[in-house]
């Protein structure tokens, strides 16, 4: 771990920052071109020493940056150059343009570029990404976050680049991957071109929606993030006590006479252990430069990803919300054998191939680099991810969702209707199923609708499954049961079928170290 780290930016966030490196034992230097804030430094922490230029600060300390966000891409710049490790707070930049130097500068180095993405340390957000990991919410439909205040106002930057990115952050951990469709509107109020409130919305491929709403001009403070599946939602709200923050609702949807009907469910909370979200996020900077091999949630690509969709808002917000297309047509096209037959409405993503006699209808989403074999049928209201691979004779009917990453080995079985007639119309109980991000389904398994199998999950060939399965497990068998559990890469960890709480397992392909919570895995130093 090391012993010394240097705060650049003493404003307002920079105090939060120096607090929690001082109790951590590591603040060493204040760096701020203003007099009155390393005064104030010095107060606060009289074993600091205070410098005026970054160029002053010594070289043989790490560097949490907080200035001005439009000195980030410099700042970092300077301290990467200098072979520095360095953490810097949201945006890593203010052009996109900016970013891959960056990312370039730490490799080249081996030093580690970590970005003030703080909900990523949020106890709520870890346990609400491990809920739709393992499925608890089902297919994921729409997501909506509200960041309300009143004040601080500022000149330098709109309400989108200040109080947007948390939740651009949290989404894209959320859904997995980077919106296709972004379109911003903004309401200016106190001064003609900086917007005091946005509304952004963000679309993806496979159909999920989000919508994040922002303003320093409101009468109370509000900190809300709403995430809707087919099977349940979840609501944190970070205004609230720590025993209500995070919160499931296993509402439903049910069919009465092909009219939607609402079935409700009582609140059920989500247990949190209390911790300070900047005290971990410090911690993981800490943890990382002491070993830069850890593995980062908001690492420097995180950020590139997060800075490309706010370009993309901020753009659309400056053309009174014309909807910006995120990803530019590729040069890479969509590979159609001629015997195949794909609806002229159906969504192909640019790489996909689809290979002999596919059938694939209008209404059907795929999306990018994926693979579709022989005799593929993929039924409208089906939704494939990106880089799916889907092996010969598989149908995939209306109501299936797989994630990215998605592996169907040959004549692997999806059902859609529970008790089928040959001469009773059931097409109102169609029942939705969810593959998680990276799952395996292996050559002639059955799934039966209305069941979640989570991310990473490894179904044997020939397994028929009637139940959920967790994230990361290995199942076989009639009716398919938890033999094990699999790495990310897919390598089986040499823990038991029912590991107990805190059991550890390292991958030998990877090394990727898991630790068991009694139900599911989690991966260490993540």
């Amino acid at each position: 771990m090391p012993t010394s780290v240097a705060l650049v930016g003493f404003g307002p966030w920079g105090r939060n920052i120096a607090r929690n490196l001082n109790q951590l034992g590591v603040l060493t230097v204040v760096c701020d071109p203003d007099l009155q804030a390393r005064a104030a430094a010095k107060s606060a922490y009289p074993q600091v020493i205070t410098v005026e230029h970054p160029e002053q600060v010594p070289t043989d300390c790490a560097v949490a940056i907080a200035a001005p966000a439009a000195q980030h891409a410099e700042l970092a710049r300077l301290f990467l150059g200098r072979k520095q490790h360095v953490f810097v707070e949201k945006p890593l930049a203010l052009q996109v343009s900016e970013c891959a130097p960056l990312l370039a500068l730490a490799k080249e180095h081996g030093l580690v570029l970590q970005v003030g993405h703080l909900l990523h340390h949020h106890p709520a957000v870890n346990a609400l990404d491990a809920l739709i990991q393992k499925g608890a919410l089902g297919r994921l439909q729409y997501l909506t976050s509200n960041r309300l205040n009143l004040g601080r106002f500022r000149r330098e930057e709109n309400s989108l680049w200040s109080f947007a990115p948390h939740d651009i952050a949290v989404m894209l951990r959320l859904v997995g991957s980077l919106p296709e469709r972004i379109s911003a509107t903004g309401g200016y109020f106190l001064h003609p071109q900086v917007a005091d409130t946005t509304l952004t919305s963000l679309s993806w491929p496979s159909g999920v929606q989000g919508h994040i709403y922002v303003s320093w001009l409101h009468p109370y403070k509000e900190q809300r993030l709403v995430v809707v599946g087919s099977d349940a939602m979840a609501v944190f709200d970070d205004q609230l006590p720590w025993a209500s923050k995070l919160v499931l609702y296993r509402h439903g949807v049910e069919w009465q006479n092909g009219v939607p009907v609402p079935r409700k469910a009582d609140a059920e909370p989500v247990p949190l252990v209390q911790d300070e979200p900047l005290l971990r996020e410090m911690q993981v900077f800490l943890d990382a430069v002491a070993d830069p091999t850890l593995p980062l949630v908001a690492d420097g690509a995180e950020g590139t990803r997060v800075l490309t969709v706010l370009d993309a808002a901020e753009r659309s917000l400056r053309q009174q919300g014309t909807p910006v297309v995120l990803a530019p047509p590729s040069s890479r096209p969509v590979r159609i054998h001629p015997s195949a037959v794909v609806g002229d409405k159906a969504q192909v993503g640019e790489g996909t191939s689809i290979w002999h006699f596919v059938h694939v209808m209008d209404g059907a989403r795929i999306g990018r680099d994926c693979s579709l074999g022989q005799n593929v049928f993929v039924q409208d209201g089906a939704v494939l991810g990106d880089r799916v691979r889907v092996q010969n004779n598989v149908s995939i009917y209306k109501g299936v969702t797989l994630g990215d990453g998605v592996f169907c080995g040959p004549s692997c079985v999806f059902t859609n209707v529970v008790r089928p007639r040959a001469d009773v119309s059931r097409k109102e109980e169609f029942a939705a199923t969810l593959v998680g991000t990276g799952a395996t389904i292996g050559a002639n398994a059955t799934i039966v609708c209305g069941n979640t199998i989570g991310a990473h999950a490894f179904i044997a060939a020939g397994a028929v499954v009637t139940r959920p399965v967790p994230a990361h497990a290995l199942v076989s068998g009639n009716p398919a049961r938890v033999r094990g559990w699999v790495c990310r890469c897919g390598e089986k960890l040499a823990l038991a079928a029912k590991p107990a709480v805190a059991d550890t397992a390292a991958c030998h392909r990877c090394t990727q170290v898991w630790r068991s919570d009694g139900e599911n895995l989690i991966p260490v130093n993540h």
